[in-house]
């Protein structure tokens, strides 16, 4: 059986990269229902979407729509769409909660479950970040909040904090941004596949199980 890599690059703070992610795994989940995907590694690379968002401070995440698409009236549209696309995939949305963050010290809480846990654990820690930010309305730039969230692959959370008050890791968040500028990555999520396949956007689940499969079946 083939051995396949997928790097998700993904901003913490973007519905499509949450909703994209869900229907991955949907795809994924029906490969290894038919014995597939034992060989499949996933992986989550950084992307900002909003690197200027204040560290030290949170406003409501639908003020920086309005002023990012023109008006109050088109943020509502926006953030009504995707609550309901998010509904669909059985993701519960809460925009009128969610607070704008940057999202740097969440890509390096990533970046630290990845290598002291591993793939499989970055992403349970990337769905409890995206939960704390969607459903549960948090700051996820608070250290606290993402000790918190790592706390669900058993990392200690005075660990978290304390490795968020350090440099560390802040090296390899930036190279990794600078890859995918790099490599074109304009808009995420984009999903990178042994790199050779990119697939870009929130496909639907069939899609991509149909790459996968191609990919992890023998030749």
């Amino acid at each position: 059986m083939a051995s396949v890599k997928v790097e998700i690059f993904s901003d913490l703070v973007c519905p499509w990269c949450f909703i994209g992610k869900r229907r991955f795994e949907r795809a994924v989940e029906r490969l290894q229902a038919d014995g597939l995907a034992t060989d499949l590694e996933v992986v989550v690379r950084p992307f900002q979407l909003d690197p200027t968002a204040p560290v030290d401070e949170s406003a409501p995440v639908a003020i920086a729509y309005a002023k990012k698409f023109g008006g109050s009236e088109k943020a509502e549209a926006i953030l009504r769409h995707v609550t309901e696309v998010a509904a669909q995939d059985g993701i519960e949305f809460n925009m009128d909660a969610a607070l704008r963050a940057n999202t740097l010290n969440a890509h390096r809480v990533l970046a630290y479950v990845e290598s002291t846990r591993g793939a499989s654990a970055q992403m349970q820690v990337n769905e409890a970040i995206m939960k704390a930010y969607f459903t549960d309305g948090r700051n996820i730039a608070d250290h606290e909040v993402l000790a918190e969230c790592a706390s669900v692959v058993e990392c200690e959370p005075s660990d978290v904090v304390a490795m968020l008050q350090s440099d560390a890791f802040h090296h390899d968040v930036a190279e990794w941004l600078a890859i995918a500028a790099e490599n074109g990555i304009t808009a995420v999520p984009t999903f990178i596949i042994d790199d050779r396949w990119s697939i870009p956007g929130a496909q639907d689940s069939e899609m991509f199980e149909r790459v996968l499969r191609r990919m992890l079946t023998p030749q």
